[in-house]
């Protein structure tokens, strides 16, 4: 197990080793197993979005397995409540006092399942703990334990019994990673791994609590954003909300977090204590699709959903234009 992070190149080898432990278990998805590593070494919450089937749930799972961390599942429903999440005081008939019983959200990562199943209510009881990382219930306000991530999932062609997600919920997550199907090569060894192993699963924890928090801190202090970068993603999350095709564009919270991936990009996958373009463009899109509502100009109508591969035309020819 790693414990220790002492520059770039240890942080390259913890997300390396990551990596081979969850390869082992879950194949085809290399770059969204990149990402939930930049979100955790840079205190980013990952939304996670596919059609049912593609291993969403299992893929989190397994990377909360390979970390020494706490970790707890909240599975979404209609009739879920916020203090289902939270917690909440319970009287004690025997003292005569309120008892407090922590909910799940009291872990270092916690996996809610399904996040669109739970009501607008239940919803809401997230905003607070992932902008800042604390919870307060009853007025009482407690700070959640770092490092603390939120791993959601969402299926996106269910409609019944699901809620939408509010753009100020959707603005909390650092990127909506998609998970379609994966490639031919990829089925063939997923049948391969299944076929051998069953349904046998021994993950190995490969970093700690310790060496997540001596990473972010790193990562931050250590990798320098050069005043172009700044500018180019400024002039990025401008131009989004300055287009007649964009009904919503980037929040100043979409731009912080534009640049905290674009830092965890440089450190994870080039090995660079400095920040370029090009690695502001390997993750924007990742960090804005779930951000924008588009309008349909061609045929007048107003959605949210306007196809990924559109949102991806439209920030491609937007980066192309800043240059």
């Amino acid at each position: 197990m790693i414990t220790e992070i002492k520059d770039i190149s240890d942080v390259q080898n913890a997300v390396t080793a990551l990596e081979s432990e969850i390869s082992k278990y879950v194949v085809g998805w290399p770059n969204v197993i990149k990402f939930l590593a930049i979100g955790a070494f840079t205190g980013g919450h990952i939304l996670i979005e596919g059609v049912p089937g593609t291993a969403k749930t299992y893929l989190a799972k397994i990377f909360s397995d390979t970390i020494n961390l706490s970790f707890r599942r909240i599975q979404s429903t209609p009739d879920l409540m916020p203090s289902d999440i939270t917690g909440s005081h319970i009287f004690n008939v025997k003292t005569l006092e309120f008892d407090f019983h922590a909910g799940p959200i009291f872990s270092n990562i916690v996996l809610v399942d399904e996040i669109n199943r739970a009501p607008p209510k239940t919803q809401s009881a997230l905003l607070e703990v992932m902008q800042e990382a604390q919870v307060t219930i009853d007025g009482d306000t407690t700070a959640l334990e770092q490092p603390f991530m939120i791993i959601a999932t969402k299926n996106p062609i269910e409609f019944a019994g699901t809620f939408p997600l509010p753009p100020a919920q959707l603005d909390r997550f650092m990127a909506r990673l998609i998970m379609n199907y994966p490639s031919k090569e990829a089925w063939i060894d997923i049948l391969e791994k299944k076929n051998e192993r069953g349904e046998k699963v021994e993950v190995e924890q490969v970093i700690d609590a310790s060496s997540v928090i001596s990473a972010k801190k790193l990562i931050h202090d250590q990798v320098s954003v050069p005043d172009d970068v700044l500018s180019f993603i400024s002039g990025l999350c401008n131009s989004t909300r300055n287009t007649a095709r964009v009904m919503l564009g980037a929040s100043p919270t979409a731009a912080v977090s534009l640049l905290n991936a674009s830092r965890g990009h440089a450190a994870i996958i080039r090995g660079s204590d400095n920040v370029t373009i090009e690695d502001v463009k390997a993750v924007a899109f990742d960090v804005l699709n779930h951000r924008l509502i588009v309008r349909d100009l061609e045929e007048g109508q107003d959605t949210k959903d306007y196809g990924i591969s559109k949102i991806n035309e439209l920030l491609q020819a937007t980066m192309e234009s800043i240059q």
